[in-house]
């Protein structure tokens, strides 16, 4: 049974900037069976409802400006896969969840940027499905919950997102300066409570997380974990997979949902 991942796609410059993060994502399909298919909660999606991209031939958006030109030449050819879209809506709507497909949607770079590195070949079919942030962590880990059977079908099912997320604070000249403390504090924290399987603190986390609400000013970029933790088999244990910062407060980090 393939785990569920949460990766962290960090700026859309990791695509073409020499980063631990990025190293990590480089290295990433390595260490894992080969999916028949991924399925992302992307941080850069949302809708109304639970939205699955039904394209057959995604577009690469470029959702982001003011950056060099070789990162909008960048493209993922990756196919989409109608059929997947349509099993997982059902799989949503069988939950009560209200699922739709939308037959235009291209892949956000909260997709294409992890797998461009990860799977570069781009010969893997790729879904994305769009989130509700304004209902928070419990609907996005109901939305998880809802789509574990994917997992035994070879779907990996991948959260897309940053472990943390303000923007306000990034010095683009900047990128390897020093974490600080409140960022290392927001993150130690979110370990543990990941790793020590602690699901109702996660869900409470901007009530008890340190700093939370100045590393996640909105939360939308946290939310793709609660997708990929819900998704997770009953009992499935925390494994980060990678930790780095980039500019200092834009958090690397990458964790595993794996049945032991």
């Amino acid at each position: 049974m393939l785990p569920s991942l949460f990766l962290s796609h960090g700026s859309p410059m990791t695509a073409i900037t020499d980063t631990p993060g990025r190293r990590f994502l480089t290295g990433l399909a390595a260490g894992l069976p080969r999916p028949r298919a991924i399925l992302v909660a992307t941080a850069h999606w949302a809708e109304e409802r639970p939205t699955l991209s039904a394209a057959p031939h995604p577009d690469t958006i470029h959702d982001f400006g003011g950056f060099p030109p070789a990162l909008y030449a960048l493209r993922y050819a990756a196919p989409g896969s109608p059929e997947l879209a349509a099993r997982a809506a059902a799989l949503l709507n069988a939950a009560g969840l209200g699922a739709a497909l939308d037959p235009e949607r291209g892949f956000d770079h909260g997709t294409w940027v992890p797998l461009l590195l990860a799977w570069p070949a781009a010969d893997i079919p790729v879904v994305q499905l769009a989130s509700q942030p304004w209902l928070g962590p419990a609907h996005q880990m109901a939305l998880g919950r809802a789509l574990r059977p994917l997992a035994e079908e070879g779907v990996l099912v991948i959260g897309s997102g940053s472990f943390t997320h303000n923007l306000g604070r990034i010095r683009r000249d900047a990128i390897g300066a020093p974490e600080p403390p409140d960022i290392v504090a927001f993150a130690d924290w979110m370990h543990a409570a990941l790793t020590e399987g602690r699901t109702e603190d996660l869900l409470a986390y901007r009530r008890l997380a340190p700093y939370a609400a100045m590393q996640h000013p909105t939360d939308e970029h946290l939310l793709p974990l609660y997708v990929a933790l819900g998704a997770a088999a009953e009992g499935a244990k925390a494994e980060r997979l990678h930790a780095s910062a980039d500019y200092g407060v834009l958090r690397m980090d990458a964790y595993a949902f794996t049945k032991s």
